[in-house]
């Protein structure tokens, strides 16, 4: 597949793991805010694990995507062959060394993140810190060794060997392209991690703002990926391990994606986050307090109103997850509610509506659960939908996730006059019930239910579908409160004047 080039753009969108190659969520938001702004030419790079975990684009790239380029953060390690004899250059390892007590002793932010700033700086072409120095040099193998004789007990020294080089490599790679990038004026990032530290690199190279917009809060969610993993190892047995400590391996990584957190936040203004509760994470996390703001998402009325019409006169007696097939989404939950609603409502039907590609394990684990209950024939994986066919169909949108920001399949499912049965994660309790008083008053929009409870989540549903006022009056809720503060013109006008204030702040310097 051939993708567009240019010698040039005005703003740099940095994706790691999303649009164009995944749908939904945060790809739907980045498609929207690419199209709204015509007037602008972007460029893409898009960050991936590997080359074989993507394979074809889930969206178009639109008119005004004048570039595009992708790059995989587990290629290959090094040279091949045998590589040289290296000694390594001795201050910039000594920097190293300094990161690392600071990294151990905690405290002292600000003295640590100037060396890893510094470190950084080496790690530029032609710089005293190159990936085969890394990979190869003796004092680069004396402080992992170092480092594994004073603090690893778990994982053997293999695993720790490889890890690390897994965990840093990636960091060469994008200084690489930080400067291979074609000029641009601005630099916008839909995330920390892998994408914000290049998002930095960029703005400080250059000299160009770097606006930081965050969905979920990336070392949150990540947190959330290592509690669950199955890669991690673990080498401890049973009678080393104390259930309440984390395996050094997974310490290992959550500090590093926390310091690349550290690293964007220290390079952006503005950082954008979608509701106040992550705004306040933002700022414990590393972020200046007043480069913060919120700006919730909205979506197209127009698109979403003709479906109310084509509603039944009463409720569909199907409840709808739409999302990935993927345990972050706990669809498992879903499942088991789902027995408890068809033992009261025989005529009730879940549908799970999302791509399953993502996780074939996690999904193939689902299709089992089903058939486990005895749930084939009330129970659908339908795939990858579009939303236009779904809402008028539907009862229910179900959110049963154990993380999400503010997700547009609640606000799309209002637009429509749908109903949520929604976990306590995010924004939702705020979709759901109300922001402030004069929002509260527009009466619930659906229910909140806790985490990984298929009762109170089976009940919730029932409650609504069984009563035909009960479901009416959640619907005029929804409607009204999407329609009252959750538009894409809103958004898409606050979003203008953060673009605009950055192309000022840009063309000072240039």
């Amino acid at each position: 597949m051939s993708h567009p080039h240019a010698q040039d753009a005005d703003i740099a969108l940095i994706l790691e793991g999303t649009f164009p190659y995944v749908s939904g969520g945060v790809s739907s938001w980045i498609n929207q805010i690419i199209r709204a702004y015509p007037e602008y030419r972007f460029a893409i790079v898009f960050l991936g694990s590997r080359r074989d975990d993507y394979q074809a684009f889930r969206y178009q790239l639109p008119d005004n995507v004048v570039h595009f380029e992708e790059h995989y953060l587990y290629g290959h390690l090094g040279a091949h062959g045998l590589p040289a004899r290296r000694k390594g250059d001795r201050e910039a390892f000594e920097l190293v060394r300094q990161l690392l007590d600071r990294f151990e002793n905690a405290g002292g932010r600000e003295a640590a993140m100037s060396i890893f700033q510094e470190i950084t700086r080496h790690m530029e072409p032609g710089g005293k810190l190159q990936l085969d120095d890394f990979l190869y040099s003796e004092r680069a193998w004396e402080i992992i060794c170092d480092s594994y004789r004073r603090h690893c007990t778990d994982p053997s020294f293999v695993d720790f060997f490889w890890t690390v080089r897994i965990m840093y490599q990636p960091l060469w790679m994008l200084s690489k392209v930080a400067r291979e990038l074609i000029p641009v004026k601005v630099v916008h990032c839909a995330s920390t991690g892998y994408a914000g530290y290049l998002g930095a690199l960029l703005s400080r190279s250059r000299k160009i703002p770097l606006i930081l917009s965050e969905h979920g809060i990336y070392t949150k969610e990540r947190k959330i990926d290592l509690f669950k993993s199955e890669w991690i190892r673990d080498n401890r047995n049973v009678f080393q391990r104390d259930p309440t400590e984390l395996s050094y391996f997974r310490q290992m990584w959550i500090q590093f994606f926390e310091w690349l957190g550290f690293f964007c936040y220290d390079a952006a203004d503005p950082i954008i986050a979608l509701y106040e509760a992550n705004r306040l994470r933002q700022v414990t996390d590393g972020a200046r307090p007043e480069r913060t703001f919120n700006i919730p998402n909205g979506i197209q009325l127009s698109r979403f109103v003709p479906m109310r019409a084509k509603r039944p006169a009463t409720p569909p007696p199907v409840l709808c997850l739409i999302g990935r097939v993927v345990p972050i989404k706990d669809i498992k939950t879903f499942i088991r509610a789902m027995r408890r609603v068809v033992n009261q409502m025989p005529e009730a039907e879940g549908w799970i509506a999302g791509p399953a590609e993502e996780d074939p394990a996690y999904a193939q684990e689902c299709h089992n659960l089903v058939r486990s209950l005895g749930l084939e024939s009330q129970v659908k994986f339908l795939g990858f939908q579009k939303v236009e066919d779904l809402m008028p169909r539907i009862g229910l949108t179900i959110l049963s996730s154990i993380s999400e920001a503010l997700p547009l399949v609640i606000l799309e499912g209002y637009a429509a006059g749908v109903p949520v049965v929604s976990t306590d994660v995010g924004s939702c309790r705020q979709l759901v019930e109300g922001l402030d008083d004069d929002d509260r008053a527009l009466g619930a929009s659906g229910r909140i239910v806790p985490i990984a409870d298929p009762q109170r989540l089976a009940d919730a549903s029932l409650e609504l579908l069984q009563d035909t006022a009960t479901w009416e009056a959640a619907s005029r809720a929804a409607i009204a409160r999407v329609e009252r503060y959750y538009t894409d013109t809103m958004m898409f006008d606050r979003y203008r004047k953060v673009y605009e204030d950055a192309f000022a702040r840009s063309a000072e310097v240039h």
